[in-house]
């Protein structure tokens, strides 16, 4: 099946500031074409897309998509390790049925905002592979650890996530959760894991100003440089969040090629601070950008997150150019693409990748006019303008209208199983 979609305004995130007038063709789950006047007779489909914008994906590259039931509970806790006191008791209690319905809810939400891929550290994530799958939304899934050696055998036994794989749209990658939940010898374990099956890993790093004190008390050194000593950056790794990272250790990652993901409506809701990400880019560290949890969110909306990171960018460097509105945007697309080591399939519109394409429509009030595209973006976007979303060719939102999600009856199963976790 061929599709082209004629008369866009074209955002193809190849280079800085660049967009041109033209079509998209779109091959099967591949993009065959980026241009000009591309002839209709080559596809099966023609859409007219005359006043819409068409921007790679964005791609969530650090989240907790189950976490939606705990959107808008505990928001008083004082700081993160407060409010985990209150979370992981409820993720104790959550099975396979509440893993999958909450999954599902994630995703609709994400859809709806342009995104197009998630990378996904959560329990029973077999269950949101399964989402995933059946949404039709590209998902890096990762095998999530906990605590020892023992128990990171345990839970490596346990997982039913390769009998949700299907090669094509979910990866299977391992998450070890933190420094201060897992053991050295975990983080050495993940990363023989991921040896042995070519895998990517990823962790929470330097999130809070107490991890990093609680680390300098307990191994003599800053988080980073701890990994670095267990051999954690020697595998293909990206991690979340960095609030507290040194220049000392971003430039080690940067050097080790370690992607780093941050997630500033979390960091700021549950008063971990702001990361210096300009500073970070300008070290040479790959930089993309993650919503975390609906939970320490309270949404997962990649158009409101870019907002955000390029607002506290401004008010923390004193800088209105730190983050400009096309940074903030790549690493919303291709710089997230790196950081999970995809950029060779997502993050860009060229042709070859994989047809992962979000149409915007600034024809309202809110986006008119506008004087600058990318600003207009960045600032004025809300996700009433996602107008449509393509992932591997298939189009699973048009016009504003879902098509592989019944979001009636996930909002249904999802209460329901919210309603059953808060009363055991």
């Amino acid at each position: 099946m061929k599709t082209l979609l004629k008369n866009l305004t074209i955002v193809p995130m190849t280079a800085y500031g660049h967009t041109l007038q033209g079509d998209i063709l779109i091959d099967g789950r591949d993009i065959a074409a980026v241009g000009g006047d591309i002839d209709s007779r080559l596809a099966d489909e023609v859409r007219d897309c005359t006043g819409l914008i068409a921007t790679p994906g964005l791609v969530n590259a650090h989240t907790h998509l189950s976490m939606t039931y705990m959107r808008n509970y505990k928001d008083t806790c004082s700081n993160l390790q407060d409010w985990l006191s209150e979370i992981f008791p409820i993720e104790d209690r959550m099975d396979d049925e509440e893993i999958y319905w909450g999954s599902m809810l994630g995703l609709a939400e994400l859809i709806k905002s342009g995104c197009t891929s998630i990378a996904d550290m959560y329990f029973h994530q077999w269950e949101t592979a399964k989402a995933c799958k059946e949404a039709g939304v590209r998902g890096f899934i990762s095998l999530t650890l906990f605590g020892d050696e023992d128990e990171t055998l345990d839970r490596l036994a346990i997982t039913k996530l390769d009998s949700e794989l299907d090669g094509d749209l979910l990866r299977k990658d391992i998450a070890v959760h933190a420094i201060y939940t897992c053991t050295g010898g975990t983080y050495r374990q993940s990363v023989s894991w991921a040896k042995e099956h070519n895998a990517v890993v990823t962790t929470h790093l330097s999130e809070t100003k107490k991890e990093v004190d609680d680390c300098l008390r307990e191994h003599g050194t800053t988080p980073a440089l701890y990994l670095d000593s267990l051999g954690f950056f020697d595998v293909p790794c990206y991690v979340a969040h960095g609030v507290w990272l040194t220049d000392e250790e971003a430039r080690l990652l940067a050097s080790k090629h370690v992607g780093l993901v941050h997630n500033p409506s979390s960091n700021c809701k549950l008063a971990s601070g702001i990361a210096p990400v300009s500073r970070f880019r300008k070290l040479g560290l790959t930089v993309g950008l993650g919503t975390d949890g609906a939970s320490s969110n309270n949404n997962l909306s990649m158009v409101k997150e870019m907002r955000l990171a390029s607002m506290i960018s401004s008010a923390s460097t004193l800088d209105v150019a730190a983050l400009r509105p096309y940074d903030v945007l790549s690493m919303a697309t291709i710089e997230s693409a790196r950081c999970l080591r995809a950029d060779d399939i997502i993050g860009s519109l060229e042709a070859g990748k994989r047809a992962d394409i979000t149409l915007i429509d600034p024809r309202s009030a809110n986006m008119t006019p506008v004087n600058d595209l990318f600003s207009a973006i960045v600032f004025s976007m809300g996700e009433n303008n996602i107008h449509s979303v393509f992932i591997n060719g298939r189009c699973v939102m048009d016009a504003g209208v879902l098509t592989t999600i019944d979001e009636e009856l996930v909002r249904r199963e999802a209460l329901r199983c919210w309603e059953r976790l808060r009363e055991e």
